[in-house]
């Protein structure tokens, strides 16, 4: 669904094989969140989505667990922006800004996707869904 999805949108988008069980597993186990059933549905297709330069549209789930712990843990961080324990990043602008799931209590309870803005930490609203994520971004339909 997800493959066919994108490649109706557009041809220069590439897939990986899939996510294997113990990768999902540890987005899980590392990040402590359940991940949303769009999601966890495109990782039973492919392991990201990338373009003709191999830049992620989806990050591979290796790379969501590195960049989360990374935001989550940087000391540094801590000072200046709010935590990021209520967000699950799954893709970025290129200029740093950071798209991701809103989290509460431990699960991603809507499909709404946020942009956080790494200038001036705010966490806005940017799609309704993964769907229209996906082919805003690739569309330019969404900006940011």
């Amino acid at each position: 669904m997800w493959k066919k999805y994108i490649e109706t949108i557009s041809k220069e988008y590439h897939f990986k094989a899939p996510a294997t069980n113990s990768e999902i597993t540890l987005i899980k186990k590392e990040l402590n969140v359940e991940l949303p059933e769009k999601l966890l549905a495109l990782f039973n297709e492919t392991n990201g989505v990338f373009d003709k330069h191999d830049c992620p549209l989806i990050w591979s789930t290796k790379q969501i667990v590195e960049e989360n712990l990374f935001f989550r843990n940087f000391d540094d961080y801590k000072d200046i922006f709010m935590p990021f324990n209520n967000l699950l990043f799954f893709s970025d602008g290129g200029n740093g800004d950071l798209f991701g799931f809103g989290i509460l209590n431990g699960s991603i309870q809507r499909d709404d996707i946020f942009v956080w803005n790494h200038e001036d930490d705010s966490r806005n609203w940017i799609a309704s869904s993964l769907e229209d994520f996906i082919k805003g971004w690739i569309t330019s339909e969404i900006s940011i």
